[in-house]
């Protein structure tokens, strides 16, 4: 009675610190359905409006890659009020006469089709390799062997997030041999405006060194084409379309560990030709600090035509602490409004819009492992 009265307690005084109009909604706890710790939290708005959260379930501990993990969904039809129960949508189970914590699935990105309606979730799945890491060492090796590498796979829907085929394996198209790793970076992938799918991806070359990239295709994810790094140790990375057509990836950056400095902040670069060619962006370093955390990236077209970009990340140099969301209304060069979600906390974050006025947020929190929270396109002034 004691823990759950402290709760309540630490929920009535978080809930104080925000806007009275825009609450929390709790999707997971931690120890939940029998699963010690939810992580890795993508968000995607649905055609017919439905939101689906997909995450990982993380069964025994919070620890990364390898461990017994599975890829979770959670849907809501009524604009993120209400939840429903986990399912699982990517298991590997016993896979190679291995245990399932031998067969952990991590970090899904979620990419819904405009033009079709189908979902696409990419997630990683490591095979063997007990009491390694993907981005260290022999954790993922060059080469396309599930002995080897960690590997790159696919789940569809195309029933609104119900049913879930049985999950693809697309490292051997995707993956360059010599790289250690090739894998989705967390969160969300895009449709452009002429229908074209983009997932932000992220990687170790062939001498292990992290770098982001994306990956493109214009027949509905048959094919795929993957782009050159737009930058080397950097990892997890959020993608939008900017008004020319251009496309900016705001990435994650190793250097930000030890530069606390004026130059701390998220890496951005751009390219006009589907990522065969990068360059720097203005905004690169110095204008959106971080702890060395993921983040998300939107971009949404107002009514009276005006493209805005919004930003969610752990706004600290230090750590993941003061979850903020942020607005661009000149395509990312300056962040003109932002709105702290979470004083104490916030980690990984994937945004969607709920409907043409109301963006959406899920982020790991110091609440709950994950919890839903909605702003009106108002409170940023629009």
């Amino acid at each position: 009675m004691k823990r759950v009265f402290l709760f309540h307690l630490y929920f009535l005084f978080f809930s104080s610190l925000l806007k009275a109009d825009r609450k929390v909604i709790i999707i997971h706890e931690q120890g939940q359905y029998g699963c010690h710790t939810f992580r890795i939290p993508a968000i995607a708005t649905t055609n017919k409006g439905t939101l689906l959260a997909v995450y990982d379930l993380r069964y025994k501990s919070r620890r990364d890659l390898q461990g017994d993990m599975d890829i979770g969904l959670s849907r809501s039809t009524d604009g993120g009020e209400t939840w429903s129960r986990p399912v699982v949508i990517l298991d590997m189970e016993e896979f190679g006469g291995l245990p399932e914590d031998q067969n952990g699935c991590s970090d899904p990105n979620i990419l819904v089709d405009r033009k079709t309606g189908e979902i696409l979730v990419s997630a990683l799945w490591t095979h063997g390799k007990p009491g390694t890491h993907q981005w260290n060492g022999k954790g993922s090796e060059p080469g396309h062997s599930i002995h080897k590498s960690s590997q790159f796979m696919f789940v569809r829907s195309s029933d609104d997030g119900l049913t879930w085929n049985e999950p693809v394996n697309w490292t051997q198209r995707l993956k360059d041999e010599k790289w250690h790793l090739f894998a989705p970076a967390p969160g969300n992938g895009i449709t452009l405006s002429d229908g074209t799918l983009v997932i932000p991806t992220q990687g170790r070359d062939a001498e292990g060194l992290p770098f982001s990239n994306l990956m493109w295709s214009e027949d509905h994810g048959k094919n795929w084409t993957v782009s050159k790094p737009a930058r080397n140790n950097t990892t997890e990375c959020a993608v939008v379309e900017l008004k020319d057509g251009s496309l900016m990836l705001n990435m994650r950056d190793n250097r930000n560990r030890t530069d606390k400095s004026d130059t701390n902040g998220r890496a951005v670069s751009i390219t006009k030709d589907r990522g065969k060619t990068w360059s720097v962006h203005t905004s690169d370093h110095g204008t959106l600090p971080e702890p060395v955390c993921m983040a998300s990236l939107l971009s949404h077209d107002l009514k009276e035509g005006r493209r805005v970009l919004f930003f969610s990340n752990p706004n600290s140099k230090y750590r993941r602490e003061k979850m903020t969301v942020r607005m661009s209304l000149d395509q990312g060069k300056s962040w003109s409004k932002s709105i702290l979600l979470d004083p104490k906390g916030g980690a990984y974050s994937s945004m969607s819009m709920v409907d043409e006025d109301t963006l959406g947020i899920l982020y790991e929190s110091s609440l709950a492992d994950l919890v839903f929270q909605k702003i009106k396109l108002s409170e940023f002034g629009l």
